[in-house]
């Protein structure tokens, strides 16, 4: 029974674990198109600065001396921010094979990104050698969750043997 049970966490980790590679496909993707948009509206807001003969830091400076433009500023300075932490991802989830991929979970940081990626997603058959490989990877690791938990719970009523080798 036990070992049905670990095979079962086996087996439901190896389906999980194998669509990382798919998801992050997809999420590269869509982090892309983030990207792109944040650049349209930083490239926008720095045509203004450059018309008005500023920086882009004079030009967030300057924005102030009312709560709708403290707060318009706040928001610049948030999709700056924003769009060059999604870059970085972006640059190292496109630079990265798909195996490497399967190390880059940290790269996945966006969680509205994520969110919807995962609400659009549809699973894959893992046909690749990184599906392969994750999907092996979630084997282990719900075999070895299962098995753990279970050891877990089974400890307290193993029997113990005295000195003498009698059992209780």
């Amino acid at each position: 029974m036990l070992r049905a049970l670990a095979l079962t966490g086996g087996l439901l980790g190896a389906a999980v674990v194998s669509q990382f590679p798919e998801f992050t496909q997809q999420y590269t993707q869509r982090l892309g198109g983030q990207v792109e948009a944040l650049e349209t509206v930083l490239a926008d807001f720095d045509a203004s600065a450059q018309k008005a003969e500023m920086t882009r830091e004079e030009a967030l400076a300057s924005m102030g001396g009312s709560v709708f433009l403290e707060n318009r500023r706040r928001d610049m300075r948030d999709t700056i921010e924003r769009h060059a932490r999604l870059s970085d991802d972006l640059a190292a989830l496109q630079d990265a094979s798909p195996l490497e991929r399967l190390t880059m979970p940290h790269r996945v940081t966006d969680t509205a990104l994520a969110r919807a990626t995962y609400e659009e997603f549809r699973p894959a058959l893992p046909l690749s050698v990184e599906g392969a490989i994750s999907a092996l990877a979630g084997y282990l690791g719900g075999w070895l969750a299962v098995s753990a938990l279970l050891a877990l719970l089974a400890w307290p009523f193993k029997r113990r043997k005295s000195k003498s080798g009698l059992t209780f």
